[in-house]
């Protein structure tokens, strides 16, 4: 599939371009993402040009993962990274993480919104799931607020990128 383009009231969602590797590299310095998310540490631009100008496209052109940026209307500023990747036929996951500076004023949820209404309409899927490192309570807010239910804790799901092992979350969300 080629990638899309969302619109919200506040946002618009799109594909990376080169021309946004600053901004995810700078991003990515945030030592709660390096922490909470599979990102590499240290975070390199290399890292970031890699992501945008390999993985993602690949992601969409294999119809395993839809990776979109999301930027702000007035200002052009990135908000984030919103993805939905299957795990198995007819089940998705919904995976984000928010620019520091831009936490805190409901843009996750409303470009994570968009993006499940967009798979709700275009993808063969029946649930999204959505997990977390416990501790992550901004990314649990989040999925609360779009209506996810936390049905349990995997305990020692994952080695993060401390090297340590960590119980995660794990949410449902059922198509309406």
């Amino acid at each position: 599939m080629d990638p899309v383009t969302i619109e919200t009231d506040r946002l618009v969602l799109r594909a990376f371009t080169s021309a946004d590797v600053d901004a995810v590299y700078e991003a990515c310095q945030d030592e709660e993402i390096q922490f909470y998310t599979p990102v590499p540490v240290p975070y390199r631009r290399a890292d970031a040009e890699k992501r945008i100008g390999e993985d993602l496209p690949t992601g969409w052109s294999t119809d395993k993962s839809y990776t979109l940026g999301a930027f702000r209307k007035d200002s052009g500023a990135l908000v984030g990274s919103y993805c939905l990747f299957v795990v198995m036929p007819g089940v998705w996951e919904l995976g984000y993480w928010a620019v520091k500076e831009q936490r805190g004023h409901g843009y996750s949820v409303e470009a994570a919104r968009a993006l499940c209404h967009w798979g709700w309409a275009t993808l063969d899927v029946h649930r999204i799931e959505w997990w977390a490192m416990v501790g992550n309570v901004g990314s649990r807010a989040v999925a609360e607020k779009l209506g996810f239910t936390v049905e349990g804790i995997l305990r020692n799901r994952g080695i993060a990128n401390d090297g340590k092992p960590h119980d995660w979350w794990i949410g449902g969300l059922l198509k309406p």
